[in-house]
C-alpha cells in the first residue's frame, strides 16, 4: 500500500460519513479521501470481526450529492480505518475527481493520478 499512497494524493475532507454492510450502519469520521480510498477513524460501535466483508461507504457533500464507493478495509492500527475502492460509479467519481482537483490545485497532477487510476490492475 506504501506505494499506493504515493501515487494518490490524499486531502483531508471532513463530511458526514457512513460505512454499510448488511443492514448495518456505523457513522465514521473522515480523516482524508483520494482517487483510490479513505481513511477514517474507528468507530466505538467498530466490530472487527465485520472487516472480512466489503463495505459501502457513503460520503454526504453540501450540495446535496454523495458519493458513494464499495470498500474494504486494507489496515487498522492506531484506531485509524484505512479502506481501498473496489467499485465506484460514474457520478460518484465525478464528484470526487473535482473535490480532489479543489483541494490539490493542480489539474496536471490530478489527471496523472486518475490515468494511473484508470490503468491500475483490480483486484
Amino acid at each position: 500500500m506504501s506505494d499506493e499512497r504515493r501515487r494518490f494524493t490524499r486531502v483531508p475532507f471532513d463530511a458526514q460519513t457512513g460505512l454499510e454492510q448488511d443492514g448495518w450502519r456505523v457513522d465514521v469520521t473522515l480523516l482524508d479521501l483520494s482517487l483510490r480510498g479513505l481513511l477514517v477513524l474507528e468507530p466505538a460501535e467498530w466490530d472487527a470481526a465485520r472487516a472480512e466483508a466489503p463495505f459501502s461507504a457513503i460520503i454526504d457533500l453540501a450540495e446535496g450529492s454523495q458519493i458513494r464507493m464499495d470498500v474494504e478495509l486494507v489496515h487498522a492500527e492506531e484506531g485509524l480505518l484505512g479502506f481501498r475502492c473496489l467499485h465506484i460509479d460514474l457520478d460518484s467519481v465525478s464528484h470526487l475527481r473535482r473535490l480532489i482537483a479543489l483541494n490539490m490545485g493542480d489539474e496536471a497532477l490530478l489527471e496523472r493520478e486518475f490515468a494511473t487510476l484508470l490503468e491500475a490492475p483490480h483486484n
